[in-house]
């Protein structure tokens, strides 16, 4: 059986792993000694709950038929189920990856991680867009995909950065 998702659980979904992604930098933080580092690890949490903002913001542009529920759910346990997918999807925030700092990790390997954490986000919202019925707001999802992207770059331009430094 197929479920369609709606734009509007979707963003409840990406809403869930920025909040996942700021509490994976905040985390790495903590374990840093250097406070260059934790300002810059602070920073990249700051960033994720403006990403957060951004994706509550274009949750609220969605239409009244976006935000149908597809599925009877009496025990409102649909919010529970998307909770579960938000931080068990594999990429940026998942909380597993979190139990896995030790504070030994370079700023360099964190974001390397974070990077290839955001790759399997927009991977998990390209398989997402393609359950999203056109008339539930498919459209919206590119939305999040394409935030996703910029991330990835803006990462990728702290990572040559860091490159640069110790070059």
């Amino acid at each position: 059986m197929m479920y369609d998702y709606t734009a509007k659980e979707v963003f409840e979904m990406a809403i869930q792993i920025e909040e996942n992604g700021a509490a994976f930098y905040r985390r790495a933080a903590e374990l840093r000694e250097d406070v260059s580092d934790k300002l810059f690890l602070e920073s990249l949490a700051d960033m994720e709950d403006r990403h957060k903002e951004t994706f509550e913001g274009m949750k609220q542009q969605i239409s009244d038929l976006e935000k149908t529920q597809t599925v009877f759910d009496p025990h409102e346990e649909l919010l529970l189920y998307l909770k579960a997918m938000a931080d068990s999807h594999g990429g940026e925030g998942n909380p597993d990856i979190l139990s896995l700092f030790n504070g030994k990790e370079t700023m360099e390997e964190i974001i390397v991680t974070a990077i290839d954490l955001e790759k399997e986000s927009i991977l998990f919202y390209l398989g997402l867009e393609d359950m999203v019925p056109a008339k539930y707001g498919r459209d919206k999802i590119s939305g999040i995909i394409g935030e996703e992207k910029n991330h990835v770059a803006q990462l990728s331009g702290f990572l040559k950065k860091i490159h640069g430094a110790s070059a």
